[in-house]
């Protein structure tokens, strides 16, 4: 017969055998052992729950750009300024015996308007107050850039079974330049509608310029616009996003994007920038949302997107924006006031920067064609604009849709390294 005491060592557990455990082997014991080692310290989650790989090392005095909880205080401190001066200030003067404060709220130019031009309509001018309401968006646009990225994008990828770290980190830069583009293309739109350029009536560019005067929609709409391009500068420096294969191209572009935007507003041009914004913005929008439909596979509504972005690119990027070109070469001796003279220099500027930003368009296009081209052709597009990221892999696991063709658009991996307008050599379009 067996051992009775050796066939009960045998039916026990390992982790309950002499040779295993020091100590009581008593059945209480494994129940209250601590999940943690003793002696250890327990880990601690920093950030958004599921926050990318992906992250650069900054300097103390720029966490705002990258951490939300470094960001908010900023944000709130100059609200919290304002309200106190309006709310005190008169009364707490004159009990103090202050004299000569000043009327103006100092702190009230972060967030809201400054330089307002007398007169019975709201009419605004640019002055160094402007300094303060670009500075304070900034933070407020790399704080939205987190919160959309990081704390809602990845969580609706995750909804959709995006897996993978790196697509869901660029999910979620998709869902912010979505909601970006589609705010401010609509809110330029309806801007245009207000202004007698209407739907690029270009000869308004120079019809009663210089236009000193801005209604309040068009200054709010044009500093929020910089402040969006100097973030956006700033995720290029600091290295926010992985580079791009087309990462000097991108650089050109944010360049002269913020030399034309400080250029048009210091000369008055603010009609043209108002209708450079919306001739890029909206492609954009359509852009971003063909991406997010490629990384949760509904192609065949991609398809119609796709469509439309190449209509939407030719027609906006190209054929408004040249007939402005034409309009600042050949319409301003026409429509110019007779007692206004421009200097050579700003329309050499403006013309040369809107040259410079449409040879980068051309460059994208042709990318762009191109991919359409093999489409038609091979029944298989492929993007030549930058490496493949599965050829690193993030060990996160395969969400079961690391590769689909549908409509002869091929779709690959997470798109870590793509282009700007688009995929790896082995990716589709639409997938940044």
């Amino acid at each position: 017969m067996d051992d009775p005491s050796r066939t009960r060592r045998k039916s026990e557990p390992p982790h309950l055998t002499k040779e295993t455990v020091s100590g009581p082997t008593h059945h209480f014991s494994d129940s209250f052992e601590p999940q943690t080692p003793l002696g250890m310290q327990t880990p601690v989650r920093t950030g958004f729950p599921g926050e990318g790989r992906h992250q650069p090392s900054v300097s103390p005095g720029l966490r705002w750009a990258v951490e939300p909880v470094e960001a908010l205080p900023i944000l709130v401190v100059p609200i919290v300024l304002s309200l106190c001066w309006e709310l005190l200030v008169p009364h707490l003067a004159p009990l103090l015996g202050i004299s000569g404060v000043p009327q103006e709220n100092p702190f009230a130019r972060f967030i809201l308007l400054s330089h307002r031009v007398p007169g019975p309509e709201p009419r605004y001018a640019r002055g160094p107050g402007d300094v303060a309401f670009v500075a304070y968006y900034v933070v407020f646009f790399s704080l939205a850039r987190q919160l959309i990225t990081v704390a809602l994008g990845r969580r609706v990828g995750r909804f959709f079974g995006i897996v993978r770290t790196g697509k869901l980190e660029r999910f979620g830069e998709q869902g912010y330049a979505f909601v970006y583009f589609l705010v401010f293309g609509a809110w330029g739109v309806h801007i245009m509608s207000e202004l007698p350029t209407w739907w690029y009536r270009t000869k308004f560019f120079w019809i009663d310029y210089p236009h000193t005067a801005m209604i309040p929609s068009l200054k709010r709409y044009y500093l929020m616009q910089t402040a969006y391009w100097v973030q956006q500068f700033l995720v290029l420096v600091l290295g926010l996003e992985k580079p791009r294969k087309d990462y000097a191209e991108l650089v050109a572009h944010h360049v002269v994007t913020l030399w034309l935007v400080v250029f048009s507003y210091i000369t008055n041009f603010t009609l043209i920038g108002s209708a450079v914004y919306t001739s890029m913005d909206i492609p954009d929008m359509l852009l971003a949302l063909s991406k997010l439909l490629n990384y949760i596979q509904w192609n065949g509504t991609n398809n119609f997107v796709l469509a439309a972005f190449v209509v939407a690119w030719t027609y906006f990027r190209h054929y408004l924006n040249l007939a402005i070109l034409w309009s600042v070469w050949f319409e301003v001796d026409a429509y110019l006031p007779a007692n206004v003279v421009i200097p050579l220099y700003q329309r050499y500027t403006a013309f040369t920067a809107l040259s410079l930003l449409q040879l980068l368009n051309l460059f994208w296009y042709y990318l762009i064609v191109r991919i359409a081209v093999r489409a038609m052709v091979t029944a298989k597009a492929e993007d030549v604009r930058s490496d493949d990221e599965d050829e690193e892999g993030d060990g996160d696991g395969d969400d079961g849709g690391s590769k689909s063709v549908n409509a002869g658009h091929s779709y690959d991996g997470e798109g870590r390294n793509e282009g700007y307008y688009g995929r790896s050599e082995k990716s589709g379009m639409a997938g940044q």
